[in-house]
């Protein structure tokens, strides 16, 4: 193929939609530019760049759950033995969610996760473990069915939110809390409708419950109603009774 030497500088320069005339000139094209540059790589931990692996998470997120179908999200302790009753417990639930035609999603971690997704394979239900980044390494538990790690918290709560019908919430430390709160919070300000959160653990869960009556409730930071977003049970049956009724299932 011949190739013709250039004839004194272009007076125009298009470069994408962006066209460039006289002085605004560059030199090169872009695509020479991107292979033959060798500077440092401290552009890879800017915030534009950071938009972009966002925004990468949320795609793989959405491709990899779209097609679930109803989904129940099951919040616990990474820190729960197995072979204890709280684990028993995030088994059984898990089975009774996958036999009552539910997905299982989990944080995809040990302890109550790894129960609740061991509980749904069990079962022949799909079992769905989203993880995340953390300076210390867990990994996907092996009764994940569907896994998805990500980087940024709120990504991943996003994913917890959008593709489940409803939450149950066995005991768990602050990252349980933390997601507690942040869904009961969306569904008082009406950010997501017809959405049941379930507290499974009475003697756990009891303290939290009674501190809301009577500190927050009572010192006027939230009103009775808000009592009306969850329930509390022991009970298997129940628990699962309850996300079926508010999902309408």
């Amino acid at each position: 193929m011949e190739s013709r030497e250039p004839q004194g500088p272009p007076e125009e320069q298009r470069l994408g939609p962006v066209v460039r005339r006289r002085q605004q000139i560059q030199p090169g094209t872009t695509d020479q530019r991107l292979l033959d540059t060798k500077g440092d790589s401290d552009w890879v931990h800017t915030d534009p760049w950071r938009v972009l692996r966002i925004q990468s998470e949320f795609v793989e997120g959405f491709g990899a759950l779209a097609e679930l179908p109803s989904a129940i999200s099951v919040f616990g302790s990474a820190r729960t033995r197995p072979g204890s009753p709280e684990y028993e417990a995030g088994v059984n639930l898990g089975k009774a969610l996958a036999e009552a035609g539910f997905a299982v999603i989990t944080g995809g971690g040990p302890g109550a996760m790894e129960a609740a997704n061991k509980g749904a394979r069990e079962a022949g239900g799909i079992s769905v473990g989203l993880g995340i980044e953390l300076p210390f390494e867990q990994g996907l538990n092996p009764h994940v069915d569907i896994g998805v790690n990500f980087r940024y918290f709120f990504v991943r709560k996003t994913m917890f939110v959008k593709y489940a019908q409803g939450f149950v919430v066995l005991p768990g430390g602050f990252g349980t809390l933390d997601e507690l709160f942040e869904a009961l919070t969306l569904v008082q300000t009406r950010k997501v409708t017809q959405f049941p959160i379930v507290l499974f653990g009475s003697a756990y869960w009891g303290g939290l419950v009674d501190w809301l009556k009577e500190t927050v409730i009572g010192q006027g930071k939230a009103s009775d109603r808000d009592l009306l977003l969850f329930h509390i049970t022991d009970d298997i049956e129940e628990a699962v009774a309850l996300v079926t009724k508010e999902t309408g299932r």
